[in-house]
C-alpha cells in the first residue's frame, strides 16, 4: 500500500473556492481502481488543507497522476493555491 499527503496552502480569502473544487477531486478520484482512501482535510493553519490518499500500488497512484479530472481538476485548483504543494509519499512495512 502507499499513502500519500499533499500539504496545500492557499491564498488568503480563497478557503472556501478552494474546498469546493478540491472537493470535486476528491470524489472522483475515489471511484478510480486501486484507490482505498482520497479525503481532504484542513489542518489547524484555516488557510492550509491536506489530501490523505491511499492506493493499493504504484500502479494506482500512476493511474490517478493520469485521470483527466486530476490534470483539470487541478488546474483549477491552482489558482486559490499559494505554491506549490508539499507532498510525501508513505510506504507500508
Amino acid at each position: 500500500m502507499i499513502a500519500v499527503v499533499a500539504k496545500i496552502k492557499v491564498k488568503s480569502g480563497s478557503a472556501d473556492a478552494f474546498v469546493a473544487v478540491a472537493n470535486e477531486l476528491a470524489a472522483a478520484s475515489r471511484t478510480e481502481p486501486g484507490c482505498l482512501e482520497y479525503a481532504l482535510w484542513r489542518t489547524e493553519d484555516p488557510e492550509t488543507f491536506a489530501f490523505l490518499e491511499r492506493y493499493q500500488d504504484e500502479a494506482a497512484v500512476e493511474f490517478h497522476r493520469k485521470t483527466d479530472h486530476f490534470r483539470q481538476i487541478g488546474k483549477r485548483m491552482g489558482e486559490f493555491m499559494d505554491g506549490r504543494p508539499e507532498i510525501s509519499r508513505l510506504f507500508s512495512m
